[in-house]
């Protein structure tokens, strides 16, 4: 590929290693920030990206589902340089611009239910949650909200105690804010049915928070950082049954599984049932910042003016970046691609399983897709040292994944809805010889 060689003769001139560019990191920047791979990114395309010493890669982590819509999509790059060439920052709140306007339009035509919907945009996941927390309770006039296990919501302060995974997201920085509970996340695999979870509820309401001091339930409807486990089409039924019979809102934390991921813009069009409030981030503007809190107008507007808001919130950029999104995936029919990539990608790994007996579950809504080790096949016995040993593999041979889960055992799939079934099946061959070379 002359491009890339042409990259790397000049890489190499210039001495820039990842190994160099390692160390300069360690000495600057605190090792709290984390880093899956030892690898300095030159440029990227779609799915593929290039390091500074030139390898390429093939991207099935996407950014943290950041890039639904591939590394630098074309029509969001023009959108993105025609908006600077008008302005990029004024603050909403001072004065206004209409991308913000005809982007809240759109998301909230296409977010599910049939009451009226009003749009607020922020700038990141954990700001949309907090803010739709802000909101539930501006509304129902109550504190307490109820999260799940093995759930993630971000690592504000707020959004840390909503999480439900200790390590690494919340040691060493409580205490945390008060009138947040936890209740079971149903899991059939590992013997938590949708009745265990719905009791947990009815316990919390007896032993700690009576309903009718608790603002809403929030749920991802597929945990992200939890292991990819999808949330019961009766579980989210039987929950809303409980928040409507109690007056608690029901709060749909769609940061990771929005932006089309799961074959639905949003996976909660996928529940028997609509939220009240739906947060969204992550693949909304193809990789640049914003976020939003899309929800039922008259929820959305208990808040007086100025409660909402925030000096880079929905920034004229992001708007500019999201719209362009919209189109791609109206003009590139990207719902559709997503459920034939998640098609494409089961098939794959349960390929792959026939061979590693430690794999217990092939998993996935849509193109979010994940695969679990046990030792042994044992799914009471995680084996994040595989996980890992794999992930690590795989790097080498130029695919890069993440992974997830409570114990660190799952594998995840994030790669670009604009990926071809060639790039995908090139990825799978490599994760393929991954389990292979670490058996």
């Amino acid at each position: 590929m002359p491009a890339e060689l042409d990259l790397k003769t000049t890489l190499v001139q210039g001495h820039a290693t990842n190994a160099d560019l390692m160390a300069r990191r360690r000495a600057a920047v605190p090792r709290g920030v984390g880093q899956a791979h030892e690898i300095f990114i030159a440029r990227a395309e779609n799915a593929e990206f290039w390091d500074v010493e030139g390898k390429r890669y093939i991207d099935f982590a996407g950014g943290i589902a950041v890039l639904n819509t591939g590394h630098c999509h074309p029509r969001v790059i023009e959108a993105v340089k025609a908006q600077l060439d008008l302005y990029t920052h004024t603050c909403f709140q001072v004065v206004a611009y209409e991308p913000y306007v005809e982007l809240a339009e759109r998301l909230a035509a296409l977010a599910p239910g049939a009451a009226p919907k009003k749009t607020l945009f922020l700038s990141t996941g954990a700001e949309a949650v907090e803010n739709a927390v802000k909101i539930a309770r501006a509304h129902t006039r109550r504190p307490g909200v109820i999260a799940f296990t093995g759930g993630y919501h971000g690592r504000t302060m707020m959004t840390l105690g909503l999480t439900g995974k200790v390590a690494p997201y919340k040691t060493g920085f409580g205490p945390f804010p008060g009138e947040v509970f936890h209740a079971l996340f149903p899991n059939a695999l590992h013997g938590v049915s949708v009745e265990d979870a719905l009791h947990s509820v009815e316990l919390l309401f007896k032993n700690d928070i009576e309903p009718e001091r608790v603002a809403a339930f929030i749920v991802e409807p597929v945990q992200g950082e939890g292991g990819f486990y999808e949330a019961p089409a009766a579980f989210v039924a039987g929950l809303k049954k409980l928040a409507d019979q109690h007056g608690i809102l029901l709060i749909a934390d769609e940061v990771q599984t929005g932006a089309g991921r799961t074959g639905t813009w949003f996976a909660s069009e996928q529940w028997p049932v609509a939220p009240d409030l739906i947060t969204s981030a992550k693949s909304m503007a193809g990789g640049f910042p914003i976020s939003a809190v899309i929800g039922r107008a008259d929820v959305m507007d208990a808040p007086g003016p100025g409660g909402l808001g925030g000096t880079y919130a929905g920034s004229p950029i992001g708007c500019a970046a999201a719209l362009a999104v919209l189109e791609v995936f109206e003009d590139e029919q990207l719902l559709q691609r997503s459920r034939a990539l998640g098609e494409q990608l089961r098939a794959g790994l349960r390929a792959i399983a026939t061979d590693v007996p430690a794999v217990v579950d092939v998993r996935g809504l849509g193109a979010m897709v994940a695969l679990e080790l046990g030792r042994g096949g044992d799914v009471h016995q995680p084996d994040a040292d595989l996980t890992g040993r794999v992930v690590r593999e795989a790097a080498r041979r130029g695919l890069v994944l993440l992974s997830c889960g409570s114990y660190g055992n799952v594998i995840r799939i994030l790669v670009p809805l604009t990926a071809s079934e060639a790039l995908v099946d090139e990825g799978l061959r490599i994760l393929a010889d991954s389990f292979a070379a670490v058996a």
